[in-house]
Formats: C-alpha cells, sequence, structure tokens
C-alpha cells in the first residue's frame, strides 16, 4: 500500500532535495502548501533552513500553522528537520525572542561556545540516543535509528539549538564543545537539528525508517 507523504512548501529551503531523498529511500512525496493536502496525508515533513522569524511568517501568510497543529494532533508520522525542528518550540532567540508554534515546550537559543569552536556548527557529528524518551528505549518498535550504521554520523548546519523544557522530548544528543539537543520524539512527533537528505546512507535508512511507519 502506498504512503501519502506531504513535505510541507513554506518557500524556505531546498524541498526538492528532501523530495529526492525520499525516493531514494523508496518512497514518495508531494511538495505542496495547500492545508488540505496536509490535512489528508498519512505523513507530514517540515524541512528547512534560514530564519526563524521568516519561517513562522511564512507559515502563517499561507495559513499552514492551524494545518500543521491539527495534524500532529493526530498522531500520524511526522518529522522536521532543521528549522524544522526548531519552530516547533514556544520561542526562538534569532535576532529577537519571538513566538514558534509552541508544540514542544522549550526555545531555541544561539550556540554560545568558546572563540575557537566555530559557529554555525557545520560538518559530521556522531548522534547518540538518550536511555530513554518519551518512554521508549533505544530498541522500541518506530526508532528510526533502526539499521542505521553504528557510527551515526549525520550532517548538520546551524548556528541555533533547541533547549526543550521536558527532558524526556530529548530523542538524540550530541556534543559540539558541549552536549546539545541533536533530535527530539514524542510519540509519532520526530524531529531531527541534523539533515537526513544530506546524510549519505544513515540519512536514508532513517528516512526509510519514517516511510515504514
Amino acid at each position: 500500500m502506498s504512503t501519502n507523504i506531504a513535505i510541507i512548501d513554506y518557500q524556505m529551503g531546498n524541498l526538492r532535495s528532501v523530495q529526492k531523498a525520499i525516493e531514494h529511500a523508496g518512497g514518495s512525496a508531494s511538495i505542496t502548501s495547500d492545508p488540505k493536502l496536509i490535512s489528508t496525508a498519512d505523513k507530514v515533513i517540515l524541512p528547512g533552513v534560514g530564519a526563524f522569524g521568516d519561517c513562522m511568517n511564512e507559515l502563517r501568510t499561507r495559513g499552514l500553522v492551524d494545518a500543521i497543529h491539527d495534524f500532529v494532533r493526530t498522531e500520524r508520522p511526522f518529522l522536521g528537520i532543521c528549522l524544522g525542528l526548531q519552530v516547533l518550540f514556544d520561542f526562538g532567540d534569532e535576532g529577537v525572542r519571538q513566538p514558534g508554534l509552541g508544540i514542544i515546550p522549550g526555545e531555541v537559543v544561539r550556540f554560545q561556545r568558546p572563540q575557537e569552536v566555530k559557529v554555525p556548527h557545520m560538518g559530521w557529528n556522531v548522534v547518540l540516543p538518550r536511555t530513554s524518551c518519551d518512554g521508549h528505549d533505544s530498541a522500541a518498535k518506530g526508532d528510526l535509528l533502526a539499521g542505521v550504521a553504528e557510527d551515526r554520523h549525520f550532517y548538520f548546519v546551524h548556528s541555533y539549538y533547541a533547549v526543550p523544557k521536558n527532558e524526556s522530548d530529548i530523542w538524540l544528543e550530541a556534543d559540539y564543545s558541549g552536549k546539545f539537543c541533536a533530535a527530539i520524539r514524542r510519540g509519532n512527533l520526530y524531529a531531527t537539528q541534523f539533515h537526513p537528505e544530506k546524510s549519505q546512507a544513515n540519512g536514508l535508512q532513517l528516512l526509510k525508517n519514517f516511510i515504514e511507519l
């Protein structure tokens, strides 16, 4: 049975690269900004790169805020990527403090690292699962890391990172002169700070697992 995956189009980020990665992972996805198509999808992906405030403005302008909230409430599989993770939170501190979607309690802050540590954090990094997340251990059904190589290298490009209010929402962590949240999970809602579509075999396996949820 085919799965209807919607990639949310709000005019930010290389949406086609996410679509192509889904295809390489064995699925198919449509790129859409139509709230009705999003509401009827089996799964939804919210990708993106760019500024927090610009993203929220585009989502509001296109009437996508309610569509995202409504979809998440159905508990169907949802995947946020990079900026698509960050806007799930209550607030972002990029430039000025501004509200996000408010789906996950917490905020998004800029890296404060020693001068010799470059920001943005750009390149490959290892991610480590937390012992538990939302009542799920790393071997639980629905773990998107199933079949991923033990090195767990994924590709990052970001200057800001999420700080969840509830540690139980943290799914994966990484270290960049200090630990930070690399991915969140709450039920069937997943979001990664790294880019699966740029992470070669590991990223394709993660996307394959998402397709098969």
